[in-house]
């Protein structure tokens, strides 16, 4: 399935992308999140904990404009389409 990741602030500037369209066969956010802290090593823990439970710090991730804490959390499931935005914790106003 694709989906499209938006990155914020640090995450934009460390990964030198702003948008990009993701490929993938995960099911879950939990999975998405360990697919592209693998694709951008840079990422590495600042977007999951270390045993991969939780959001790293106080990372936002959104599904369609959506928190993930306020659906099904990690557990959220991924569905074609969908618009993944990641927000670090030291990022907003």
């Amino acid at each position: 399935m694709q989906l499209e990741c938006v990155f914020f602030g640090p995450f934009r500037e460390d990964t030198g992308e702003t948008t990009t369209e993701w490929d993938t066969d995960g099911e879950t956010v939990r999975d998405l999140l360990v697919e592209l802290e693998a694709a951008y090593p840079v990422l590495e823990g600042r977007l999951l904990d270390g045993d991969e439970e939780s959001l790293a710090g106080k990372t936002v991730v959104t599904k369609n404009k959506r928190d993930v804490r306020h659906l099904d959390g990690l557990e959220t499931e991924l569905q074609d389409g969908d618009v993944y935005r990641l927000v670090p914790s030291v990022y907003g106003g």
